[in-house]
């Protein structure tokens, strides 16, 4: 039997940085996202995980950015609303922690990406839910998804760095099938 555990995006968080003008970090967040773990016979070692992130609603706490990065320069959200990552196996690491091998759409381009999940263990709610937690992280070059806009600089550095730290701290929450009578 396979479980299906639905990502809580209200105790949930999917970060990014990025290298600004060669020398600091910019940080961002997506504030809309969803997801689903399918977990077969309940073990995490085996399970799927798709996740849908809305484009339009990233955020680094400087609006005209923002703007700029929802535009055709970066992700063009008019166009391309969505970031998707859909998991196509697992393979253990070490004692609680799994590589997740998976195909990221970013801007209509899919590439397979690694994220190195570590696994925080179950807890059960006050409301008697069964909740599980992670943390993945991962790298990418954003030219690889056609985000390639860039300024280069005086000093012969540039604006913005290639490569883009991705980190998704997950909360999940068992589902629990309804009883047919």
């Amino acid at each position: 039997m396979t479980e299906r555990w639905e990502i809580d995006s209200s105790h949930s968080s999917v970060h990014f940085s990025v290298r600004h003008l060669v020398i600091a970090k910019v940080r961002g967040s997506f504030g809309r996202w969803s997801g689903t773990v399918h977990v077969p016979n309940g073990d995490f070692s085996q399970a799927t995980v798709a996740v849908t992130i809305d484009a339009s609603s990233i955020a680094t706490g400087v609006a005209d950015r923002d703007g700029h990065l929802k535009s055709p320069d970066f992700f063009d959200a008019d166009q391309h609303p969505e970031l998707r990552f859909v998991g196509k196996r697992v393979q253990p690491r070490s004692a609680g922690e799994v590589d997740v091998i998976g195909d990221l759409t970013i801007k209509g381009i899919t590439r397979e990406v690694v994220l190195r999940v570590e696994q925080h263990g179950q807890a059960k709610d006050p409301w008697g839910n069964l909740r599980a937690a992670f943390t993945a992280k991962t790298s990418i070059d954003r030219k690889d998804f056609g985000l390639t806009w860039n300024q280069v600089l005086e000093t012969g550095g540039v604006m913005v760095g290639d490569r883009v730290d991705i980190e998704a701290e997950i909360e999940a929450v068992k589902q629990v099938e309804a009883q047919v009578a």
